[in-house]
This record gives C-alpha cells, sequence and structure tokens, in this order.
C-alpha cells in the first residue's frame, strides 16, 4: 500500500517539473521562440481565443517571428494582443503576416526575466514540499489506524524524503540552466 502512494506521489512531482519546464519555455531569452506566444490571448470575434488556434507561429530567423493567421481579418488582433501582451515585443503586419523581432535584452530586463524564473522554481518547490505533506498525512492516518506500524511509517517518510530531496534538486538545476541561458549574451 505504501509503495503505491510513494509512487504516485513521484509521479505528482514529476508533473510538478513538467509544469516548471512549461513556465520557463514562455520565458523570453534572446532567441526567437514560439512558446513565448502561447499564453497570448487573441480577442477574435469577441471571444478570447488562444494565439496558436488562429494563426501558426515560425521562426525563420534566431530574432524573428512570423505570426501567419488563418483568417487574415484577425491581423490587426492578433498584433494588439502580443502588444498588450507585457512581453516587451513590438509586433508590425504587413497585411499578411504579422512580424515579432525579439530586440536584444537589456541587463536590467535579464535580470527581470531570472528574477521571474526563480518565482517560479520557488513555487515548484513548495508544490513538492505540499506533495510530501500530504503523502506523509496519509502515512500518518495509516498508522493512526493500525494500517501500518511505526517503523514502516518512518521508512515510507524517509523514502518521501528522498524523493523530495531528488526532485528540489532537479528544481534547482533547472532553474540554474535557465538563468544561465537568459544571462547569455
Amino acid at each position: 500500500m505504501t509503495t503505491n502512494s510513494i509512487k504516485e506521489a513521484s509521479d505528482r512531482m514529476d508533473k510538478t517539473l513538467q509544469a516548471l519546464a512549461h513556465e520557463f519555455s514562455g520565458v523570453r531569452t534572446g532567441r526567437a521562440s514560439s512558446s513565448i506566444l502561447e499564453k497570448v490571448s487573441v480577442e477574435y470575434y469577441g471571444v478570447p481565443t488562444p494565439l496558436l488556434q488562429i494563426a501558426s507561429v515560425s521562426a525563420p530567423e534566431p530574432q524573428l517571428l512570423v505570426v501567419s493567421p488563418y483568417d487574415r481579418s484577425a491581423i490587426g488582433a492578433i498584433e494588439k494582443a502580443i502588444r498588450s501582451a507585457d512581453l516587451g515585443l513590438n509586433p508590425s503586419n504587413d497585411g499578411v503576416v504579422v512580424r515579432v523581432p525579439f530586440p536584444p535584452l537589456t541587463e536590467e530586463r535579464r535580470k527581470e526575466l531570472v528574477k521571474l524564473c526563480r518565482t517560479y522554481a520557488e513555487e515548484s518547490r513548495v508544490s513538492v514540499r505540499n506533495i510530501r505533506r500530504d503523502v506523509n498525512d496519509h502515512f500518518k492516518r495509516q498508522e493512526r489506524d493500525h494500517e501500518i506500524s511505526q517503523d514502516d511509517l518512518h521508512r515510507a517518510e524517509a523514502e518521501v524524503q528522498k524523493i523530495t530531496d531528488a526532485h528540489i534538486a532537479e528544481v534547482d538545476e533547472m532553474l540554474k540552466r535557465k538563468e544561465a541561458e537568459i544571462m547569455e549574451v
């Protein structure tokens, strides 16, 4: 019974790492990446619609994204949505596509992005610790209900702590890599 709970906790912690990787992919570095536009929502016929549902995004150059709308009437709304998404980007359109040049990051903007990444990493650490707390509470209930022995409780808690430490170390490693990527000139 305890091995299932430990496996489940490990799986939940893995999902936390995946979520962190997804958050990091949306943080802009000096290179153009379509993942930065995943969170952009466009007002399309009065309905907020994710940009990637109404347009294709390509990166023909390292410093440029090209957004090709499926419906050309949405080109102005797409440009406006990207500009107002607070990404530090200034798109322009030529009536057919929206070009989104990626300006080089300033030192100040790099530091802001590192701070944002640290916030994401701390949220992930807290999430991992909450999972640990939940599973340890589950084991304590089982011990209180005499489903497992006290020795089993201590072994399970030690195993969960090992898994937690490994996942937090992975969060720290991901943060270190992302910081290096952002600060790279």
